[in-house]
């Protein structure tokens, strides 16, 4: 029997499984009928899509906290603490916690092998079956059909958005991709999905399984104008339902409706008053999570794709004064469109190499910028920030976004890592 330490733990972890990834539910729900994992005491909602899940998550958990319910929340991946990922009441679970699950997940699977997602994903639930909290809220980790979440049959399902990522797990195009996140949709149960524009995989796959699907768009809507916005939806029992003059939250507000609607789904009483209360304090750590020092307003957002871009793009053209952009990303994802949204509407550049696996190196990412831009390269995040605390007069605004990695080493360097 193992009597390691966290930091023990996650290393031994990391080295169990030859593969960082191995799609399918076989092993992970061979392991889980051995721990006897048991969610039916809380009502259960799985939360995928390509962008937008972390912030669903957030909303909901902060509009049925506020409503007196316990709320567990399964989230990947963490900024500095490993705790981050499994939270009950919005505080992060102990090492003691997370090391008993790990301990007991090791005895339970005998030669089955997990990898560390699934090791992580097993202690979660493990968690949550012991303290049966009111409300589980479980982000996806990769796609959806095959992810290890997905072994659990959740009671509203949700796709947030569906865009091109992960190629090589989930397909090369937005149907496919579509088809793998609608994975978690359930027979009879109520299918969210927040898309503006989902592809055609979406509904025909509820529509097979017979899960009744609320789409954005045609259930649900959302209109916004100047520092206040309406949502409609759909209640369980098919009424209308509508809330106006709702104050305008930090995070996207496309999820905040998605959140909303799945709120309606949610045999959880809540007020209008709790519904308001979590839309508008709603927060997340990088996401668009602002930070002051010496007079320099940072920007910290995990943009890493095409789509996150879009959405941090549209939060930027809303900042007074020049804005400068700190950027870092990973070689495997999309970097040239992500460059050509961000980089005609920041005033100066400063790249970073993230020193991580599949780190991308700023003098590859200084060649995907066109002549116009003189971008300044740098070795590290802390560098970069270094260097803009020594010129605090030119930069009023400054976005730090790309990668989870870069967001969490600018967490490090301005003093956030308590």
């Amino acid at each position: 029997m193992k009597k390691f330490n966290l930091s023990e733990w996650l290393s031994w972890m990391e080295q169990c499984h030859p593969s960082e990834i191995e799609l399918g539910l076989a092993r992970v729900s061979e392991v889980a009928e051995k721990l006897a994992i048991d969610l039916s005491q809380s009502t259960v909602v799985t939360v995928g899509g390509t962008n937008g899940k972390g912030s669903t998550v957030s909303y909901l958990n902060r509009i049925y906290q506020h409503a007196g319910y316990s709320v567990g929340c399964y989230t990947s991946p963490h900024f500095l603490y490993y705790n981050e990922r499994v939270r009950l009441d919005s505080r992060n679970v102990t090492d003691a916690l997370l090391c008993d699950a790990f301990e007991r997940i090791d005895q339970a699977r005998g030669e089955i092998p997990l990898t560390y997602f699934e090791f992580g994903t097993l202690a979660a639930l493990l968690i949550f079956s012991d303290q049966k909290p009111d409300l589980v809220l479980l982000e996806v980790g990769l796609g959806g059909r095959l992810d290890a979440v997905n072994i659990i049959d959740a009671d509203i399902s949700v796709v947030t958005t569906v865009a091109i990522d992960h190629i090589d797990w989930l397909g090369d195009d937005r149907d496919q991709i579509g088809f793998e996140k609608a994975g978690i949709y359930r027979p009879d149960r109520p299918a969210v999905c927040g898309d503006l524009s989902p592809p055609p995989s979406i509904a025909r796959y509820a529509a097979e399984i017979g899960a009744k699907l609320y789409q954005a768009g045609t259930e649900f809507s959302y209109s916004a104008e100047g520092e206040l916005w309406c949502w409609k939806g759909e209640t369980v029992n098919g009424n209308d339902r509508q809330l106006n003059q709702l104050s305008k939250p930090s995070l996207p507000l496309q999820n905040a409706a998605t959140a909303l609607q799945v709120s309606e789904l949610i045999p959880l009483e809540v007020t209008e008053s709790d519904l308001r209360y979590g839309i508008q304090f709603a927060e997340l750590t990088g996401r668009m999570q602002h930070i002051e020092k010496t007079g320099v307003h940072y920007w910290l957002d995990v943009a890493h794709n095409p789509e996150a871009a879009e959405l941090l793009k549209e939060q930027i053209l809303g900042m007074p004064g020049n804005v400068t952009l700190i950027l870092g990303m990973l070689a495997d994802k999309d970097c040239q469109q992500v460059i050509e949204i961000l980089e005609p509407v920041v005033t100066s550049v400063c790249l970073v190499s993230l020193d991580v696996p599949r780190g991308q190196k700023a003098e590859e990412l200084s060649k995907l910028f066109s002549d116009k831009t003189e971008a300044r390269l740098f070795s590290s995040v802390t560098e970069a920030i270094g260097q803009i605390q020594l010129d605090t007069d030119s930069h009023e605004n400054v976005i730090i976004a790309g990668s989870f990695f870069t967001v969490s080493h600018a967490l490090t360097e301005l003093g956030r890592d308590q």
